[in-house]
């Protein structure tokens, strides 16, 4: 079995780069932490937020999950997200998918998975809401990444119906939701949802989303 010690290695470097090149870096991290976003994305190990958005530590606020869910009774994603609404003030919120969620593919192939599978109930919620426009794709990776772009759609829904986004939305709180896909593949970042800025924006970017995407 690895050790971490080429870990505590790393780390060391990576301490020793961050001060050469910002002396008070780790002094203004301490004091404080004003990350304008906030990304829900996927446990997957190849996904991480800060690097693919080229951001350093304290410039992005961080929630992940198996399959970038956001359930209306995870206290876990809405605590996240009340915290970085209401106490950091964040501006944007981003609900991150990406191709090749072993999650999503797991709900396509109908493969039992575990314990996770009382997870993936919700990714298999949005596939079944969408059964006419899956099955009319022939090949189970094109059902994949569509499954894919569909669940950060409803995502996306998911976080404008929040208590936490409607309250902060009343009170004038600029919050914008977004609806974005990672291609493991070229490493791009795709819209899937424009920005949502308030509940009249909610229900018709929805549709607007699902059109974007050939589906009526």
């Amino acid at each position: 079995m690895c050790g971490i010690d080429p870990l505590l290695g790393n780390n060391r470097n990576w301490s020793a780069r961050c001060r050469a090149e910002d002396p008070k870096f780790f002094e203004r991290l301490a004091g404080q932490q004003a990350p304008r976003y906030l990304w829900i994305g996927c446990s997957d190990s190849r996904v991480p937020a800060n690097e693919i958005v080229g951001l350093r530590p304290g410039e992005i606020f961080v929630h992940r999950n198996v399959g970038n869910l956001v359930v209306h009774s995870d206290l876990n994603c809405l605590t996240v997200l009340q915290y970085a609404v209401e106490v950091l003030k964040v501006e944007h919120v981003l609900v991150v998918g990406h191709y090749g969620c072993g999650g999503v593919r797991a709900v396509v192939d109908e493969r039992r998975t575990g314990l996770a599978d009382n997870w993936l109930r919700h990714i298999e919620d949005v596939a079944r809401k969408h059964e006419a426009r899956l099955e009319a794709l022939r090949e189970p990776d094109e059902r994949a990444d569509r499954l894919c772009e569909l669940n950060v759609i409803e995502q996306v829904s998911n976080v404008c119906r929040t208590t936490v986004l409607r309250r902060a939305w009343e009170r004038g709180q600029p919050v914008e939701v977004h609806g974005l896909v990672y291609g493991l593949r070229d490493g791009l970042l795709r819209r899937v949802s424009e920005g949502v800025r308030g509940p009249e924006a909610r229900d018709s970017g929805y549709v607007e989303a699902l059109s974007a995407l050939g589906i009526p």
